[in-house]
């Protein structure tokens, strides 16, 4: 199936649209609106889904609508859970306590996945930050730790490491990149720290005087809720070959949540709202309809592409943050098991550095763009829906070229390049990228002792 290229031109809008129409002063005043996303939404997916449901294949439809089914469910079980939970009290909103929140959650994606683990630990990361003024960049690093770069050690980290479980690839196999694992999450705290000292240093005396009044225990409510989180990370896990009974149980829990969670909880403590929810389900899809021919197209000239370990990351990484990264790991995922390396260990009919980089790709730069994965439009819209000004499409891609890619071009060198000349210079990159919070640190500690700069 040949299709033209001027098919991927309503995809190419949205992308636009979800771009530039926020920042437009008076265009921005509609695209608030849930409305105005759906219509636009509908206005170029629904010609796409149309088109290719009579013009070329009608079960490319049936299957891009049967994923965004199963992708809502999820993201909405996991949305209505995670909002009957609240954590009471209160902590001091210190660097130090910003970064322990933020590497528990890297620690908990792998487990109970990046939307659940970002959905859980948002509310309270806000909540504990709720006197400060400077919070965008903690919302940005949870973003980049939390939603995305957190889910690499198991297949329940991240959607497309399930769906390489489902195609063969051993359970365990994800251990292996521990490695990446620490060395990504590990820069991006050091830096987070380093940045949040920075503008913690920059509060207002009042901001500060209010959150050390503020500060008490903490403890758990709504704990109920987390027996219905363990339930939908189990039908992730258990009924992966039952995808309707599986969206059928996190339905039934999410209901059990809502009924069952005391308002007080829900809509009192956490302030909860349908709008992100509704934002996310309205613009993926769009997002799912018009990129059919993109992914299409991806695989007609998979053939003429060049694949090595540093294209197979750089193609599937590049398209994962503005694809769905788990189509696009499918895709390159196929190209990698008609490829041969001679020598070479093979997973799942894939040679295994083919893999790796795949892997890496799918799941790490989920987090260059807001649409990379589902929780990065979620966190975002949890956080202005609390007030707080999110940077625009563009403005979080600057986010992640000055602090995520850098790390990434690191990890690339140290554990895809098979030459010891690269993995030399990804362990100088990384040596570099650790020492420079580490000295800024070191000079604004120094500062506050009152002695002069090393």
């Amino acid at each position: 199936m040949t299709l033209p290229s001027w098919s991927i031109l309503p995809f190419i809008t949205l992308l636009g649209c979800i771009a530039v129409l926020p920042l437009i002063r008076p265009a921005a005043r509609h695209w608030e609106r849930n409305r105005s996303k759906l219509v636009i939404s509908l206005a170029l997916g629904l010609p796409v889904g149309l088109w290719v449901w009579f013009e070329l294949d009608p079960h490319l439809v049936e299957h891009s609508m049967a994923e965004y089914g199963q992708f809502i469910v999820l993201l909405a079980s996991l949305f209505v859970v995670s909002g009957g939970i609240f954590l009471d009290g209160d902590l001091p909103a210190t660097p130090r306590n910003n970064t322990i929140f933020l590497a528990l959650g890297a620690v908990l994606a792998s487990f109970i996945g990046t939307t659940g683990a970002a959905m859980l630990l948002i509310r309270p990361l806000l909540n504990t930050n709720a006197e400060r003024r400077n919070k965008t960049h903690t919302v940005v690093f949870a973003i980049f730790i939390v939603a995305n770069c957190g889910g690499l050690l198991t297949p329940l980290g991240d959607p497309p490491l399930y769906v390489g479980l489902m195609r063969g690839v051993p359970f365990t196999w994800t251990f292996s990149l521990i490695g990446p694992w620490v060395l990504v999450n590990g820069l991006l705290l050091l830096t987070y720290y380093a940045l949040d000292r920075r503008r913690y240093a920059a509060e207002a005396p009042q901001a500060i005087a209010s959150d050390n009044l503020t500060v008490s225990p903490l403890a758990l409510r709504g704990g109920l809720n987390c027996l219905w989180l363990a339930l939908i990370i189990a039908s992730v896990a258990f009924l992966g070959t039952l995808p309707w009974l599986r969206a059928a149980v996190q339905i039934g829990v999410a209901a059990a949540s809502y009924f069952l969670t005391p308002k007080v909880i829900r809509f009192g403590r956490n302030e909860f709202s349908w709008r992100p929810i509704i934002e996310v389900a309205v613009l993926f899809l769009g997002i799912f309809l018009t990129m059919i021919p993109a992914l299409a197209l991806l695989q007609d000239e998979a053939h003429r592409l060049p694949l090595n370990e540093y294209t197979f990351f750089g193609l599937t990484g590049g398209l994962s943050a503005i694809l769905d990264n788990t189509p696009t790991y499918l895709a390159f995922f196929g190209m990698g098991q008609a490829l041969t390396v001679p020598g070479a260990v093979t997973v799942a009919g894939v040679p295994e550095i083919y893999l790796t980089a795949i892997s890496l790709g799918a799941v790490t730069c989920g987090a260059v763009t807001y649409i990379g994965n589902g929780p990065n439009f979620m966190v975002k819209a949890v956080a202005e829906e609390r007030g707080i000004e999110m940077p625009s499409f563009g403005g979080f891609i600057v986010w992640a070229v000055k602090y995520l890619i850098p790390i990434l071009a690191a990890m690339v060198c140290l554990f895809i390049s098979p030459l010891w000349p690269v993995r030399l210079a990804g362990g100088l990159l990384a040596s570099f990228l650790a020492a420079r919070p580490v000295v800024s640190i070191v000079r604004d500690r120094r500062q506050a002792l009152g002695l002069p700069a090393a």
